[in-house]
């Protein structure tokens, strides 16, 4: 569990990119990472490539590259051997994985979430958004929207489940989650969700290694 909120912004090697690194598996500049990352206006990343694919969701601002505009709420997904050049004319903060999709085959993904299809959720009270989901590749994405008082009965994660709040909070048996705080459950837990002031999560199943 990460309270991004608590964490101090770290230069990154482009002036005027900052982030916050949530998790590092390897070499800095090089490795398995999922951070959140800040631009500055009118702040740029040189051309690069990513070989083990790229996964992004706009948390606010415009972030662009040479393929397009990206606003608040758009989720990304570039699957390995794709590169670009990423910039922000007015700013933006995003949250971002590298290096975690290997497989060219994987389809590029580009969703506006909010003009997204929501459908009900499994439990009364949360609808579902999905993001990712692919028959040759165990992880699911997508986004899930609870609303306020939500109880969810207790429930297991054979293939691990990751979590990062973008808007409200939930809490379990283990703590309490607030806006940006990034969560990883391993394989087999089990835990009991409730969210009182209701909230918007991001929710990522099914990756992790037992």
């Amino acid at each position: 569990m990460v309270h991004t909120a608590e964490i101090e912004w770290q230069a990154s090697p482009s002036a005027g990119v900052w982030r916050k690194r949530l998790n590092l598996a390897g070499p800095s500049e090089s490795s398995r990472v999922t951070s959140v990352v800040r631009y500055d206006a009118d702040s740029a990343f040189p051309t690069h490539p990513h070989p083990g694919g790229e996964e992004i969701f706009v948390l606010g601002g415009v972030f662009s590259d040479e393929h397009g505009d990206y606003p608040t709420g758009s989720y990304i997904l570039n699957p390995e051997g794709f590169s670009h050049a990423p910039f922000s004319k007015p700013g933006c903060v995003i949250f971002v994985k590298l290096q975690q999709y290997p497989g060219s085959a994987r389809r590029q993904i580009n969703i506006d979430t909010n003009s997204g299809d929501w459908r009900p959720g499994s439990t009364a009270g949360v609808a579902v958004m999905m993001l990712y989901a692919e028959d040759d590749h165990p992880e699911v994405v997508k986004l899930a929207r609870i609303e306020p008082g939500t109880q969810f009965e207790e429930h297991d994660h054979p293939g691990g489940e990751e979590v990062f709040v973008i808007e409200g909070g939930y809490e379990d048996e283990h703590g309490s989650y607030g806006p940006e705080c990034w969560v990883r459950y391993p394989p087999g837990s089990r835990h009991t969700v409730r969210s009182e002031p209701g909230c918007l999560l991001y929710v990522k199943t099914g990756h992790l290694p037992s």
